[in-house]
């Protein structure tokens, strides 16, 4: 008996270390997302999905989709409604246009400036750059994806498509997502970033 509860013990706490076991990607950004969702405290995951949740889907890190953009400000542009997943309009202006080249090809996006966060701490320079291109419904998700970039000094701006992000509304239905404007869609398959989420 007493053998028994010993080894019940030992299974017991494998058990739990496995469940608090970290979730690695290939990249610190992948580990960071990966940790962050895996943490109850900041994860988008609905209660029921955090618990068979086993890490998030990357495409392999690729130099060739970071890019060394020029930054065309555009400061005379107007406040305009920009349409969400849900009734809310979020408030945004075209901070400026992105133009790079990715191999051979050569693209420009409108990159954007919420209202909201320019009076939010920390996110005063936040720029928003939602794309969509030819991965989207096969490999990542349907509605696009999103990049985080910050104001740069100069013209010039690094876009690592690498850290491409899926909409938190991709995991959660309560979440309020930004809906990529068309005008920003690449002709091209970016194989980068995060890749669609598949529920367990």
């Amino acid at each position: 008996m007493k053998r028994f509860l010993i080894l019940l013990v030992l299974v017991t706490q494998w058990s739990c270390g496995q469940k608090k076991m970290e979730l690695k990607g290939d990249t610190e950004w992948q580990n960071e997302k990966n940790a962050q969702f895996k943490d109850a405290s900041t994860s988008p995951l609905t209660k029921k999905d955090l618990r068979t949740f086993e890490g998030l889907d990357f495409f392999e890190f690729d130099s060739t989709y970071v890019v060394n953009a020029f930054l065309e400000r555009t400061p005379n542009t107007e406040w305009f409604k920009m349409k969400t997943t849900t009734d809310r309009l979020s408030e945004e202006r075209v901070y400026g246009i992105l133009q790079f080249e990715i191999g051979d090809q050569s693209f420009s996006l409108n990159v954007y400036q919420g209202k909201e966060n320019m009076q939010t701490e920390g996110y005063e320079d936040y720029l928003f750059l939602p794309y969509l291109d030819n991965t989207n419904g096969v490999t990542s998700y349907g509605g696009g994806r999103y990049i985080d970039l910050r104001i740069p000094k100069g013209n010039e701006i690094i876009v690592d498509f690498n850290k491409s992000y899926n909409p938190l509304c991709v995991y959660n239905k309560r979440y309020s997502c930004p809906i990529v404007p068309r005008i920003n869609y690449m002709d091209i398959e970016v194989k980068a970033g995060m890749k669609d989420y598949k529920k367990e």
